[in-house]
């Protein structure tokens, strides 16, 4: 709970910043104090989490301070302290309101605190809201190129579209259990399971969730958006936020839905499976990494899907594992990827020769986005996996999602191939500093420990 506030008093701050402050690196020093503060503040809310549910319940019931979702809350907001170590100066090259871009993503995680604790769909809705509004202004926050704009405008449409879908889900579900809290619901659909507003309401949920998390056929709008607008800020609204909606998604389906799983599983499973075939195959063909990237974001959803799809503890710690490693990852190898000025895969030519610790940081991060052993990714792959199985069904699903992990080899690796095998001198849209290698390193280290000791980041589940 006093993560909930800290986050919207700095995001305040920030703003405040924004009129006192004219020196860029200073705001942007000021932001990853906060940043560093707040992981402090969820620590402490970590520590003092009550075993009680009871005694964690706040706003009439509609919050859940759980110790699970308080982790996840620790572990993301760890993830966005790396992401303004690493993106910090470019996210200062993108306009002149960089403390208003950090207020932002401070409301962000506000928005993302919400959504690992609510307890009734009111709050749901709320939590989404936050965290969805100021992704449409970032993505527009360039406003001298016209493809974030573009950006931001394809954003919010397909964002409100989708909330109108959710909304209605909400409705028919309140009709069916005459409540918004989700236990109340749960206990529901525990007593009527063949409820047909409950079972529509179900289904235009989970169309809403494809939408944020871009499952495939809602997924349209990722690569223009994506690679539209500024690279930084594609870093964070790729990962962290992400990972957020996969958590709202799994927690609705997990508490409120598990009853009724045998009457969802199968569609969620031939979107999962449609999410791996259209976001791997697509990235096959992309020339731009950028944009490769935002099809490769849509094959890593279709293996969160997987932590949705398991009822059981192996999906709790699935979706942690998973978040963790796909966003520290991505973030890593897109601070790589704003130094150049070319992101097409030629751009990536003969950078192990001329700066051979990004080419290698960059080889770590893309090992582990395809799943490569002794990498955070391999283990979390691993868990979403072995959660479906552990279920004992769809089987058919977990091959499939092996054969699709094979072919994300082919376009991860050609981004290899290019560092360390062409010719050719990279140009470099800015310097890599002392401080540039030092974060990359530490990335990669958690990259590495994620792959070799992941029970480190389990023991709070």
């Amino acid at each position: 709970m006093k993560a909930i506030i800290a986050t919207t008093v700095f995001g305040v701050i920030m703003m405040f910043a924004g009129l006192m402050v004219n020196n860029k690196k200073s705001i942007a020093t000021i932001a990853a104090v906060l940043f560093a503060a707040l992981l402090g503040v969820n620590l402490w809310d970590l520590a003092s989490t009550s075993a009680n549910a009871a005694d964690n319940l706040y706003f009439s019931k509609m919050l859940r301070i759980e110790h699970y979702s308080v982790w996840f809350n620790t572990l993301m907001t760890g993830c966005t302290l790396i992401y303004a170590l690493l993106m910090g100066r470019e996210i200062q090259r993108v306009g002149i309101h960089v403390a208003e871009y950090f207020a932002l993503i401070f409301f962000i995680l506000c928005g993302l605190y919400l959504l690992s604790s609510y307890n009734n769909l009111l709050m749901m809705f709320i939590g989404i809201e936050i965290l969805s509004i100021p992704q449409y202004i970032l993505a527009g926050s360039d406003k001298k190129n016209l493809k974030s704009s573009e950006a931001a405008l394809k954003y919010f449409l397909m964002g409100s579209f989708s909330t109108g879908i959710l909304l209605m889900g909400i409705t028919l579900l309140f009709g069916a259990a005459r409540s918004f809290d989700i236990m109340d619901i749960a206990a529901v659909l525990h007593t009527d399971a063949l409820n047909p507003l409950a079972l529509a309401g179900i289904m235009f949920i989970m169309i809403a969730f494809a939408f944020k998390v871009s499952a495939a056929p809602m997924h349209m709008w990722t690569p223009d958006v994506y690679d539209g607008s500024p690279t930084p800020f594609t870093a964070y609204m790729s990962t962290v936020v992400k990972a957020a909606a996969f958590f709202a998604f799994l927690r609705l389906f997990q508490v409120s839905f598990n009853t009724l799983s045998a009457h969802w599983t199968l569609v969620l499973a031939i979107i999962t499976a449609a999410t791996l075939l259209v976001g791997n195959v697509t990235a096959v063909f992309q020339q731009s990494v950028k944009r490769m990237l935002a099809y490769s974001s849509i094959a890593q959803a279709g293996f969160m899907l997987f932590a949705v799809l398991a009822v059981n503890k192996f999906a709790w710690q699935g979706i942690i594992i998973y978040a963790v490693a796909y966003s520290v990852a991505t973030i890593g190898l897109f601070a790589v990827l704003v130094k150049l000025k070319d992101f097409t895969y030629d751009g990536f030519n003969g950078l192990a020769k001329s700066h051979p610790l990004l080419a290698f940081c960059a080889s770590i991060f893309l090992f582990s986005l395809a799943g490569i052993p002794l990498t955070g990714g391999f283990m979390a792959k691993y868990y979403v996996l072995l959660a479906v199985v552990q279920q004992g069904q769809l089987m058919w699903l977990v091959i499939f999602a092996l054969l699709m992990a094979a072919i994300s080899v082919y376009y991860y690796f050609r981004v290899i191939i290019a560092m360390y095998f062409k010719t050719g001198t990279p140009e470099m849209s800015s310097p890599v500093t002392a401080g540039d290698k030092l974060m990359l390193i530490i990335t990669c280290a958690l990259v590495l420990l994620l792959g070799i000791a992941p029970q480190l980041f389990l023991n709070q589940v």
